[in-house]
């Protein structure tokens, strides 16, 4: 499943290669987007290549292929905005849940057959160090006491990384979240930057600023304006295997 800057970029190339039979440069594809940066839409193809959809072709300027397109576009969509219009409207959320796609009932609500187990799903990958692109479709559910959850609903996320290690958060453990848009400073959340990329960090609040605050010191805490970072819910329980 795609993010929806990814997936607004995947359209914006499509429709650029179908007028004129070449892709658009990164400046286009970054005003396209409105994103601040060229390193942003870097990051969106680098993703988009790991996920099978296009591939770089080796020494060729501007040289892109789209392999495959997700369903969202080979659906029954809007026909794309022209280049001169700056931002595109696909029919997906942040995290690449699609708008479609019914509220879920909180998961207080959500039993097994045993009645006493509340079913929590998991909905992809968060990384604890470089921020990848969450949150996925829903691949299974865990059964969980409500002993370990707080009020509202939740989703629970595989950790990749280890830049939270010193909270003892590891690589392959699950977190449970809360599903919210405010936190506490000290709360370790996901975070949502720029639209594109999903990480789970400790959040602090630096007057108007938002710093995300690993607990590793191998990393570096990210401070960025309010604009940049939506918080998508607050830690409440972890599980680990063995």
């Amino acid at each position: 499943m795609l993010t929806r800057k990814q997936l607004e970029l995947l359209q914006f190339i499509q429709q650029r290669m179908s007028e004129s039979g070449v892709p658009p440069s990164f400046d286009e594809m970054k005003d396209a987007l409105d994103l601040r940066s060229k390193s942003g839409i870097h990051r969106l193809i680098t993703a988009l290549e790991e996920r099978g959809f296009l591939r770089r072709l080796p020494n060729r300027a501007r040289a892109i292929e789209i392999i495959r397109i997700p369903e969202p576009i080979t659906g029954k969509q809007p026909p794309a905005p022209q280049a001169e219009v700056r931002r595109f409207t696909p029919s997906v959320v942040e995290g690449g849940r699609s708008k479609s796609v019914p509220p879920r009932p909180t998961t207080t609500q959500v039993f097994d057959e045993d009645g006493r187990s509340v079913m929590v799903p998991v909905m992809g990958r968060i990384a604890a160090g470089t921020p990848i692109s969450a949150i996925q479709n829903q691949s299974h559910s865990i059964a969980m006491s409500p002993d370990f959850l707080a009020g509202g609903e939740h989703y629970a996320l595989e950790v990749r990384g280890d830049s939270m290690i010193e909270a003892g958060i590891l690589d392959g453990d699950l977190v449970v979240i809360r599903k919210q848009d405010t936190a506490q400073t000290g709360d370790i959340i996901v975070a949502l930057i720029d639209d594109e990329e999903a990480t789970l960090k400790r959040l602090r609040r630096r007057g108007s600023s938002i710093a995300l605050e690993a607990a590793n010191p191998a990393y570096e805490t990210r401070v960025l304006g309010p604009d940049r970072v939506q918080i998508q819910g607050r830690l409440v329980s972890l599980v680990r295997r063995y």
